[in-house]
């Protein structure tokens, strides 16, 4: 960093009257008095690293104090530095702004096999950090068992399930899966079962492993009861909003199985709670269903969470949740993205694996193809459908994905465009889709319901306003 780009920073503080997720400041004067070693921690662990601006008094609105000792507050801000393990290497600018000193510290990020970077007085789990918005929280326990995780390279997709005998597997799948393992492999053909299991780790000191489980078991939730999908459809655009009635949810389920049978009911919940359009081709009359995300996309969504989701005993009680709400559906798995890779390089390179055992077994099964296209086809899907790209969101141990419907296909609704649209009565599901909601109910309560309140819109059946024959016009007269 140069002095002008210091000082940019600092016109940047001053006009948004705010810290920033890479920018901490302080006040000192003359060395760093204040304790930097959650923010050293929270900076050395985020791939941006981040900057920590002495001078500034944020109580004045960030007005310039300036720093009196310039060389004192460098050593200071060093022999915390050295604090902290591994070592921060900290390098500092100085920029004089109204004939004061403002120093500047830039933390680079370490790297992610070296992380969590924590402070050596409080040791590894108490004194690692995390940078959110503008503060400095203490890592969970999970947060710094990640990085561990993944340093050391732990595989929690075939630890052993003490209480699982191999009676808790289907002969059946576990025989096609030798089966299909076995073809075109003769070195491997030739060994005995028991011998195969153990070294594609189906079985471990003859105990079935997780991967096992959720590939092959009866019931896998009989020793994970958490570890499936929650799946609910939500009468608008957030958690908690309700139908007329005061519903809050729509449809939920708890969706059960292993992973093969659970990507099978997710799909046929999403199928039953989204909305499907008949599109007739105007030249050769042919009719085609649309739905409002692409089925493929989904099934991608759902199996990427259930694959490369955490399966540490730390995310034991941690289910995945699939949102289906007005405006967006939302799958979210307990465990971060993996490694190195980073919302930027998503669908672009070729990822770390968190559970490899259960990667390659499903590849094998012809569950997946397990060649790195699944964000790219999402991508391409959903464009091909007239949807925004994906959005993903990465935070705190969490990974998202996000199907939006669009501004065009929610925000068409606007009253005006209602009372034009209901000069000819119109029912619920006709409004609804209209608007482009899949929601009638919210549909109803967002943007019809006003209109009735306020008298722009009449029903064509006053007296009975919760008849399924009910219908909404603007018109003089009611039609039929």
């Amino acid at each position: 960093m140069n002095e002008t780009e210091l000082k940019n920073i600092v016109k940047r503080i001053q006009n948004a009257q705010a810290e920033f997720q890479t920018v901490e400041v302080k006040r000192s004067k003359t060395k760093a008095t204040e304790r930097l070693f959650d923010t050293l921690s929270s900076f050395s662990n985020q791939d941006d690293g981040g900057v920590i601006v002495f001078g500034l008094y944020e109580s004045e609105g960030f007005t310039v104090t300036g720093v009196d000792d310039v060389q004192e507050l460098q050593k200071s801000v060093m022999n915390q530095c050295m604090q902290m393990e591994p070592p921060v290497r900290a390098v500092f600018t100085v920029a004089e702004i109204d004939g004061k000193n403002v120093v500047s510290a830039e933390i680079p990020p370490i790297d992610i096999t070296e992380r969590p970077c924590f402070y050596k007085g409080k040791g590894r789990l108490k004194g690692s950090y995390v940078r959110v918005g503008e503060a400095d929280q203490p890592m969970s326990e999970y947060e710094v068992y990640s990085f561990e995780a993944y340093r050391k390279k732990y595989q929690d997709d075939i630890r052993i399930v003490e209480r699982a005998e191999i009676t808790s597997l289907s002969g059946d799948k576990l025989e096609n899966y030798l089966k299909l393992l076995k073809t075109d492999k003769p070195n491997l053909g030739n060994l005995e079962d028991n011998q195969i299991m153990e070294l594609m780790s189906v079985i471990r000191e003859n105990k079935p492993t997780l991967a096992a489980e959720f590939l092959f078991g009866l019931y896998p939730q009989a020793f994970f009861p958490q570890l499936g999908i929650i799946a609910v459809s939500v009468p608008g655009t957030e958690v908690g909003d309700t139908d007329v009635d005061g519903s809050r949810f729509i449809d939920n389920q708890r969706i059960e199985g292993t992973i093969p049978e659970m990507v099978d009911a997710a799909l046929h919940f999403v199928r039953k709670n989204i909305r499907k359009k008949t599109i007739v081709d105007p030249e050769t009359g042919k009719r085609n269903d649309k739905m409002d995300y692409p089925i493929n996309s989904v099934r991608e969504a759902v199996l990427n969470a259930l694959v490369h989701r955490d399966y540490s005993i730390h995310t034991e009680g941690m289910p995945v949740q699939l949102s289906i709400f007005a405006d967006r559906l939302e799958i979210t798995n307990p465990g971060g993205l993996y490694g190195r890779l980073t919302i930027d390089t998503l669908g672009k390179i070729q990822p770390d694996t968190r559970n490899p055992v259960l990667a390659t077994a499903l590849e094998v099964m012809d569950v997946t193809e397990n060649r790195y296209s699944g964000i790219p086809t999402i991508r391409r899907e959903l464009k091909e459908h007239g949807l925004p790209a994906p959005e993903f969101r990465n935070e705190r141990g969490e990974f998202t994905v996000c199907f939006r419907l669009g501004e065009k296909n929610v925000d068409a609704g606007t009253g005006k465009d209602i009372i034009n649209f209901c000069k000819i009565p119109r029912t619920r599901q006709e409004i609804a889709e209209y608007i482009g909601l899949g929601s009638v109910t919210y549909a109803m309560k967002k943007y019809v319901q006003p209109l009735v309140d306020s008298k722009k819109i009449k029903l064509t059946i006053p007296d009975a306003p919760s008849s399924p024959n009910q219908k909404y016009y603007s018109g003089a007269v009611a039609g039929n």
